[in-house]
C-alpha cells in the first residue's frame, strides 16, 4: 500500500495513519529527498528574489549621493562606523549618533566637514527628539535613516537563571529575576531603541525626502534559531517584525533589512550577559568583513531593495525557509554549528 513521507518528522505514514521511521530499505530515502528539497527551495528563492527587483529604479537618480542626508545610529563602532565612513566617502551629508563622545568625535574628523555628530542614546525619546532638531536645523530634512545600534546576548537562557546546561534543577526566584533583568537590557537595546528611532524619524522622512529610506541592521539570528542566542534572536526578531509591519503602514518609505551572519569585531564582548571569558576573548576575525557588509547596506539602499537581505544568502536564506518544512533538521544543524550538547 502506498505511503507518504512527512518532512517535519521524518516518518513514513500509511493511509491508516500509523508511522514508522525511515530505514535504508524505505521506498523514499531521506538523503535524496533532502538534497532535492534543498535544490528546489534554493532555485525558487533565488528566482523569485531576483524577479521581484526587476524594474526597480536606482535611488541615486532621485537623490544625488553628494546631496543625500544620512543619519547613522550606532556609529561609534562596528558596522555602523563602517556604514558612516562609506557614506562620507561618497560625499554624502552624514549625522552620526552614539553614546560614546570620544569615538564619535574621532569618526566625525575622519568623515570630513560634511559630517557632524550628536551624543545620544537611541532608546531615549528625549535624546532622539534632540537629534531630530539638530538635523532640522542643519539640513531641513532627512533622506536615509540607518539603524545600526544594538546589543548582543550569548548565554543559554537557563544559564542566566543559574541552571547549567544539561542540568534539570529548578531555577530559584532570584535566578529567574536575574534572567528577566538581562532580557530587559536586551529588549531596551534591540526593541525599544529601533521603536524610538522609527517614531522619531518616520514623519520627517516622509515629509522632507523625495525618496525616503530606512535601513535596519538586524541579524540572521532573527530568522534562524540558534542555541545560546535565544535572547538575541528573540529581540532582533521583534524589531525586524516591527519594521516589516511599519513598511506596510508606510509604503512611501523603502524599508531594507540587512540580516548578516557573524561579523568580524568585538560585538560579542559587549553582550548584556557576557561573562569574563567572553569579554576577554578579543576580536572575532573569522566573521564577515565589516567593509563588505557595509557596502551591501549602501548598495541595497541605492537599489531600493525591500525586505530581507540575508548575508551570506547561502546557506542562511535556505535555512530560514527550510525551517518551516523541516525544523528538526535545522535544529540539529544549529546544535552542531554551536557545539551545543
Amino acid at each position: 500500500m502506498p505511503r507518504t513521507f512527512d518532512l517535519r518528522t521524518g516518518l513514513n505514514i500509511n493511509p491508516q495513519g500509523s508511522a514508522n521511521m525511515l530505514s535504508l530499505s524505505s521506498p523514499i530515502s531521506s538523503a535524496p529527498l533532502a538534497g532535492a528539497t534543498l535544490l528546489t527551495l534554493a532555485a525558487s528563492i533565488y528566482f523569485i528574489r531576483n524577479i521581484s527587483q526587476i524594474g526597480t529604479p536606482n535611488r541615486q537618480r532621485r537623490i544625488k549621493p553628494a546631496e543625500e542626508r544620512v543619519l547613522v545610529i550606532g556609529a561609534s563602532s562596528g558596522l555602523g562606523r563602517a556604514v558612516a565612513k562609506q557614506y562620507a566617502a561618497r560625499n554624502a551629508r552624514v549625522c552620526i549618533v552614539a553614546r560614546r563622545a570620544e569615538q564619535l568625535a574621532q569618526l566625525a574628523k575622519e568623515c570630513g566637514e560634511k559630517c557632524f555628530f550628536v551624543v545620544a542614546n537611541f532608546s531615549d525619546a528625549g535624546d532622539m527628539v534632540r537629534v531630530r532638531e539638530e538635523i532640522l536645523g542643519k539640513w531641513h530634512g532627512l533622506d536615509t535613516l540607518c539603524v545600526c545600534a544594538g546589543v548582543s546576548a550569548v548565554q543559554p537562557v537557563m544559564k542566566l537563571a543559574g541552571v547549567d546546561v544539561g542540568r534539570d534543577d529548578d531555577a530559584s526566584g532570584a535566578g529567574i529575576q536575574h534572567a528577566v533583568d538581562i532580557a530587559a537590557r536586551a529588549t531596551q537595546g534591540n526593541v525599544y531603541g529601533p521603536l524610538v528611532a522609527a517614531l522619531t524619524f518616520i514623519p520627517l522622512l516622509t515629509r522632507t525626502s523625495t525618496s525616503p529610506s530606512i535601513l535596519l541592521v538586524s541579524s540572521v539570528a532573527a530568522v534562524v534559531p540558534a542555541p545560546t542566542r535565544a535572547l538575541y534572536a528573540a529581540t532582533k526578531a521583534s524589531s525586524l517584525l516591527l519594521f516589516q509591519s511599519l513598511a506596510i503602514e508606510h509604503p512611501n518609505i523603502t524599508f531594507t533589512f540587512i540580516l548578516p551572519a557573524t561579523i568580524e569585531g568585538n560585538f560579542r564582548a559587549s553582550a548584556v550577559d557576557a561573562d569574563p571569558a567572553t569579554r576577554e576573548a578579543g576580536l572575532n576575525q573569522r566573521g564577515l568583513k565589516l567593509d563588505y557588509v557595509a557596502q551591501r547596506c549602501l548598495d541595497s539602499v541605492d537599489r531600493q531593495v525591500r525586505g530581507n537581505v540575508i548575508i551570506p544568502w547561502f546557506p542562511y536564506s535556505i535555512a530560514h525557509h527550510l525551517y518551516s518544512l523541516w525544523p528538526s533538521l535545522i535544529e540539529k544543524q544549529a546544535r552542531k554549528k554551536y557545539n551545543f550538547r
